[in-house]
């Protein structure tokens, strides 16, 4: 599970501080509209393959920061104005 979906009925967001931090240290920090394709053209374009219902998840990636993470860190990002999310890193299973 990744959290709770948090309805946002008719909204699309264009602009939104995105921010990951690992162990309390800066990692990523961006805005939404600093992607190559705007979330509208990622729906766009995905809805010609895909038939999307409600509360799907389109996760995509922001290169710049990415790094390997351990076991016992704490990821913690954010999107502004959509939420937070909190994220620890266990052992391999």
């Amino acid at each position: 599970m990744i959290s709770e979906i948090v309805p946002m009925p008719g909204v699309v967001i264009e602009r939104g501080g995105l921010v990951l931090t690992v162990n309390g240290r800066p990692r990523q920090a961006s805005d939404v509209d600093q992607l190559i394709w705007s979330i509208r053209e990622l729906i766009a374009d995905l809805s010609t393959f895909y038939h999307l219902q409600p509360g799907e998840l389109i996760c995509t990636v922001m290169p710049e920061g990415v790094g390997a993470v351990l076991p016992g860190e704490r990821l913690d990002g954010r999107v502004a104005g959509v939420g937070e999310i909190v994220l620890h890193v266990g052992a391999a299973e």
